[in-house]
C-alpha cells in the first residue's frame, strides 16, 4: 500500500528517526521552534562574569510573583536558563545537576563549564536518535565561571552546543541580537551590561502586549565571589527603572 504524502514534512515528520529525503529531521526542527516561540531568555559575557536574563508574563493577578522560575542553579560555579518547554527545561537542568554531583564525586573537583555543555549537548542528541522518544522542546543557557574565566553556552535541542560573547533566544530574539552587538559587552561589568539588557529587552517588547511581565536575573561574576546567585532584586528594579526612563526620554528626543 502506498501512502500519499502531502504537507510540511510529507510524512517524514512522523518520527525522530526518519531522515526526509533532504537530510532533514523534521521533528528536530519543530522542537527548535518550540524554543523560538519561548519567553525572551539572554545570556551575556561579562569582562569579570557572566548574566542570564528572562523576561516572563504574569499569566495571573493570583500568582505568587517568581514562582515560575527559569534560572536554575547547576552548581556554585554554573548556572541556566531555559527556554522554550519549561517541563523539559526541567529535566535538562536535573541531569546537569546529576552530572555536575557525579563529576565531583569521582574527579574531586568541580566540572568545567564546557565538559557540563558537552554532556548535556549528548542527553538532547539522544532525543533525536529513537523514533519512541521525542526531541526536548527546551534549550539550555548555561553561565559558568571556572578556571579559564566566565562563560555563556548554549544548548541546543538537537544535540549542538556553542559559545558565545552573547546570546538571546525567544520571541523577539533577531532584535535583541542586534542591540547586542551593538554593544562591546565584553568590555562591560556585569552591573554596566544588565542594564543595556534590561533597556534592550524592554526596547523589544510587542507594544501590543498588554500583559504584565517581570524580569528575572541571575549572574556569576568578581561581585558575588564566583558564585551563581540571584541579581538582588533592590538592584534589579533600580535598573529596570533606569532603563525605562532612557527609553522614554530617547522617544522624546526623536
Amino acid at each position: 500500500v502506498i501512502f500519499a504524502m502531502s504537507g510540511a514534512g510529507s510524512g517524514y515528520d512522523l518520527s525522530v528517526a526518519t531522515f526526509s529525503p533532504e537530510g532533514r529531521v523534521f521533528q528536530v526542527e519543530y522542537a527548535a521552534k518550540a524554543v523560538d516561540g519561548g519567553l525572551p531568555t539572554v545570556g551575556v559575557c561579562c569582562k569579570d562574569g557572566a548574566i542570564l536574563v528572562v523576561e516572563k508574563p504574569i499569566e495571573s493577578k493570583m500568582m505568587i510573583s517568581s514562582s515560575n522560575k527559569r534560572i536554575f542553579t547547576v552548581d556554585k560555579h554554573i548556572g541556566m536558563a531555559v527556554a522554550g518547554k519549561l517541563p523539559d527545561g526541567r529535566q535538562l537542568v536535573s541531569r546537569a545537576q546529576s552530572e555536575a554531583e557525579s563529576y565531583k564525586k569521582f574527579y574531586g573537583v568541580t566540572m568545567p563549564c564546557r565538559v557540563m555543555c558537552d554532556r548535556l549537548a549528548n542527553f538532547c542528541h539522544v532525543f533525536s536518535l529513537y523514533w519512541h522518544l521525542r526531541p526536548l522542546g527546551s534549550a539550555a543557557m548555561v553561565a559558568g565561571y571556572d578556571d579559564e574565566g566566565p562563560h555563556i553556552y548554549m544548548v541546543e535541542t538537537n544535540g549542538d552546543t556553542y559559545r558565545y560573547f552573547g546570546m538571546a533566544v525567544g520571541k523577539g530574539r533577531q532584535n535583541v541580537k542586534t542591540e547586542l552587538e551593538r554593544n562591546k559587552l565584553n568590555q562591560m561589568t556585569c552591573r554596566e551590561a544588565i542594564k543595556v539588557i534590561a533597556k534592550t529587552l524592554l526596547k523589544s517588547r510587542d507594544d501590543s502586549s498588554e500583559k504584565e511581565f517581570e524580569i528575572e536575573a541571575s549572574w556569576i561574576c568578581d561581585e558575588t565571589d564566583k558564585k551563581f546567585s540571584r541579581v538582588p532584586q533592590e538592584l534589579l528594579q533600580a535598573t529596570l527603572k533606569s532603563a525605562k526612563e532612557e527609553i522614554e526620554q530617547d522617544d522624546m528626543e526623536s
